[in-house]
């Protein structure tokens, strides 16, 4: 088994980006016994703010919503290669995700935009990838972004 994120999300042929920084007041992780909560990741690419707009506007289709999802999932995954020590073995499960999406009150796929983080988690972390979920409409999002997920993790201790 790989013993890295970093390395297992290379497997898949992606590579996670530096961890980002808060953008206010806020730490972008905190850990309470043995639950790793991270602060919502937004989608980002090369740094940068990805997939501006929102779900139901026609200027973001539902494919790239997932890709967002996605992303904003391998922001979650890099802040938890942060706070391990990018050890894919102190990881004992992914608990929940919380997927925020931005949308018009008429858009109602918020779920299968969700499935994009949801489906990266099982790809990298197996069965301790499956976890609870909440996938919510919102009318916007930090920087514009069309998605946006925080985590809570279930972490072995060292």
């Amino acid at each position: 088994m790989t013993l890295s994120i970093s390395a297992r999300v290379a497997e898949l042929g992606i590579t996670l980006e530096s961890a980002a920084a808060p953008a206010a007041n806020y730490v972008p992780f905190v850990q309470d016994g043995s639950l790793l909560f991270i602060s919502g990741q937004i989608s980002r690419k090369d740094g940068k703010p990805a997939y501006v707009g929102r779900l139901g506007d026609n200027n973001i289709s539902d494919d790239e919503g997932v890709q967002a999802a996605r992303l904003a999932a391998l922001g979650i995954l890099s802040q938890l290669a942060a706070a391990t020590g990018d050890r894919l073995d102190r990881v004992a499960r992914i608990v929940r995700l919380g997927v925020f999406v931005a949308s018009t009150p008429e858009f109602n796929r918020q779920s299968a935009i969700a499935n994009g983080a949801s489906d990266l988690m099982v790809e990298v972390f197996g069965d301790a990838g499956r976890h609870a979920r909440a996938a919510v409409g919102v009318a916007s999002l930090p920087s514009g972004v069309a998605v946006e997920v925080e985590a809570v993790v279930s972490l072995k201790q060292p």
